[in-house]
C-alpha cells in the first residue's frame, strides 16, 4: 500500500482552521473528517514547521500530571515552544489533583490565567470534572480510560507507513486497557480494522466495544475482540501491544505476569503477520515481558516513529483548539 502523499502547498495556516471542539478528552470527541483534517494539519506541521512559528504566541499551556512522564510531557512543551507559546508544568505526583483542592476550584482558578490545560491522571473522572468546570479547552493526555493523543498519533504513523488507512489491519495484543480503548475508537473512526487480543478477563470494557462498533458500522472498520492472539495477528500490517501493569496496577505486576505470558509478542507470534507487518507500542516498553527485544529492535519496529510523532500530532491539536481564539463557547463534549 502506498503512503497517503499530500499537496502541501495547497493547504491554509492553522489560524484560519475553525476549532473543532471545545475539549479532547475522548477520541469520540473529534468525528472522522475532523480527525482526518487533523492529520492533513499534522503533514503541513510536520514537514513546513517554520510556517507555525508564532501561531500560538501570547498563549499559556498548564500541564497538570499525577504520573510520571517522558513522552508526552516532552512533546507538549517542545511542541507549544515552537508554536510560539509557553507551557507551565505542575507536578502532580506528590499530590493528586483534588486532594488539596476540589477539582471544580482548580478549574475555575486556571480559566482565568491560562489558555488551555493538558491532564494526565489516575482517574478519568478527573478530566471529565476539569473539562466540566472550565470554559477553555482541556486535553487528555492519559487517563485510565483513554489516551487519546497516543492514539492520534499511531494512526498517523500508519498512514504515514502504509497510506490508505481503510486498508490496514491492526493487531493489538495485551491488555484491554486505556491505550486499547483509544485504539479501538480511533481505528473506527479511521475506518481502520482492528483485533483486539486479551486474556479472559481483561478484555476493553464492553462500552468502548459498542461504541467502537457503532462508529466502524458508518466507516466499514471491523472491531473484533478475542482472546486469540494467533488468530488476532494472522495477516495482520501492524502488531501493538502496551506494558502487562499499568502505572497504577505494579501490585499486580507478578500475577499479570504469568497470565500474560502466552501474549508476548515474540518472534513466533510476529512470523503469523503480513510479511510487510510492523511492530508498535506506545513506550515505556519491557523487553523481555510483553515483547522481545528481538522484535522491538528490528527493522520492523516503528515505536520510535509514533514517539516522534506524538509532537506534531498534539501541535495539531493545540492549534485547532486555540487556533482561533474562540474560548467562550458553552457547548460541551458528550463527557461533560
Amino acid at each position: 500500500m502506498p503512503a497517503r502523499m499530500y499537496d502541501l502547498t495547497a493547504m491554509k495556516a492553522p489560524v484560519e482552521q475553525p476549532v473543532l471542539c471545545r475539549d479532547l478528552v475522548s477520541c469520540q470527541d473529534f468525528s472522522p473528517e475532523e480527525t482526518k483534517s487533523m492529520f492533513e494539519l499534522t503533514h503541513i506541521i510536520k514537514h513546513r514547521p517554520a510556517d507555525f512559528r508564532g501561531a500560538l504566541a501570547g498563549k499559556q499551556l498548564v500541564l497538570f500530571f499525577e504520573k510520571a512522564s517522558l513522552r508526552t510531557r516532552l512533546t507538549f512543551e517542545a511542541g507549544m515552544a515552537s508554536l510560539g507559546g509557553t507551557s507551565l508544568f505542575m507536578d502532580q505526583t506528590r499530590s493528586l489533583l483534588g486532594e488539596r483542592e476540589p477539582v471544580c476550584d482548580i478549574a475555575r482558578n486556571v480559566e482565568r490565567w491560562v489558555d488551555a490545560v493538558v491532564l494526565r491522571t489516575f482517574e478519568h473522572k478527573t478530566i471529565v470534572d476539569m473539562a466540566r468546570h472550565t470554559c477553555i479547552p482541556v486535553i487528555n493526555a492519559l487517563s485510565d480510560y483513554e489516551h487519546p493523543c497516543q492514539a492520534f498519533a499511531d494512526f498517523f504513523t500508519l498512514e504515514e507507513k502504509f497510506g490508505d488507512l481503510s486498508k490496514v489491519h491492526l493487531a493489538y495484543v495485551g491488555d484491554g486497557n486505556n491505550v486499547a480503548h483509544s485504539l479501538m475508537l480511533a481505528a473506527a473512526a479511521l475506518g481502520t480494522s482492528i483485533s483486539v487480543a486479551t486474556p479472559k478477563g481483561y478484555e476493553p470494557l464492553p462500552e468502548v466495544t459498542a461504541a467502537a462498533k457503532k462508529i466502524g458500522r458508518g466507516t466499514g472498520a471491523i472491531i473484533d475482540i478475542t482472546n486469540d492472539a494467533v488468530k488476532a495477528v494472522t495477516g495482520a500490517n501492524a502488531i501493538y501491544t502496551d506494558v502487562w501493569a499499568s502505572m497504577g496496577h505494579e501490585k499486580e505486576a507478578a500475577a499479570r505476569a504469568r497470565i500474560f505470558a502466552s501474549y508476548q509478542v515474540n518472534e513466533e507470534l510476529f512470523s503469523h503477520a503480513a510479511p510487510h507487518a510492523v511492530f508498535m507500542h506506545c513506550l515505556p516498553a519491557h523487553r523481555g515481558q510483553e515483547v522481545t527485544a528481538g522484535v522491538i529492535d528490528s527493522p520492523r519496529s516503528i515505536v520510535f516513529d509514533q514517539a516522534e510523532n506524538r509532537m506534531h500530532i498534539q501541535k495539531a491539536i493545540l492549534l485547532l483548539l486555540l487556533g482561533s481564539g474562540m474560548r467562550t463557547s458553552p457547548t460541551r463534549s458528550n463527557h461533560a
